[in-house]
């Protein structure tokens, strides 16, 4: 690693230390117990994401910095321990957008199999980065091989990260494919992993802002197979009279 590119990471790391906010031990608890972070050697700063991208913002635009030394920032970053460094990495490569291209997609996979420890980077880094990226036009084909192929994965965070992929592509287009979104989620429908429960009731939730008659129809059609509190999660943007008919007794 050269030393510009140590100098950029030193340089974050140092930033963030010392505009750490001065949390209470409440406060800690509270942010723990949410994050439920996977790594036993996390540390958290309490930075909020807007302080983090202005952060980043303010280091990328000191120094002189190609695409391929950006990625090597992130994949730094993200190997972090402490959470806003994480983050600093994934909102740091996100500075290049316009050098994006499909080998992003493999390289994004790794960093997240190895590193992801919380449904907050997973989700945040999916739609902040690949999200957007894998929505615009002409990246059709390569967003559904991506989606498609994650969703199939062992590892819970590339699971979880192929429906929030879908999720934002679907939030930026307002529009989604029915069939598509069915055949995503059937394989997923058992999945004994409560974070890709929560999930699909997300992406249905969002589905439903868009298209309700069809996410109320499905709801109805397949409510056997979910609990209470996954409907009560998906129907929460449906009518009331929609919503009754959900959750009602099964």
């Amino acid at each position: 690693m050269n030393k510009n590119i140590d100098q950029m990471i030193n340089n974050i790391k140092g930033k963030l230390k010392q505009t750490a906010p001065d949390l209470t031990k409440d406060q800690i608890e509270k942010r723990n117990k949410i994050l439920k972070s996977e790594d036993p050697k996390f540390f958290g700063y309490g930075h909020k994401i807007g302080e983090l991208e202005k952060i980043v913002q303010q280091i990328e635009n000191q120094t002189e910095c190609s695409y391929e030394a950006a990625l090597e920032v992130f994949k730094n970053l993200m190997s972090s321990h402490i959470h806003e460094e994480k983050f600093a990495g994934f909102l740091f490569i996100n500075r290049f957008k316009r050098d994006f291209n499909k080998d992003l997609i493999k390289i994004f996979k790794e960093v997240i199999s190895k590193y992801c420890d919380s449904w907050a980077l997973c989700d945040s880094s999916m739609i902040k980065v690949l999200g957007p990226y894998l929505a615009k036009r002409g990246k059709e084909q390569l967003a559904i091989s991506t989606i498609k192929s994650w969703a199939n994965s062992d590892l819970l965070w590339i699971r979880r990260g192929s429906l929030v992929i879908y999720l934002k592509a679907i939030m930026i287009k307002k529009d989604f494919d029915y069939n598509f979104l069915v055949k995503l989620i059937k394989p997923l429908i058992n999945d004994s992993e409560p974070y890709i429960q929560k999930a699909i009731a997300w992406l249905l939730r969002t589905c439903s802002r868009y298209k309700p008659k069809i996410i109320f129809s499905y709801l109805l059609e397949n409510k056997e197979n979910f609990s209470r509190s996954f409907l009560r999660e998906a129907a929460q943007k449906l009518s009331d009279a929609q919503r009754e008919i959900i959750i009602g007794k099964k």
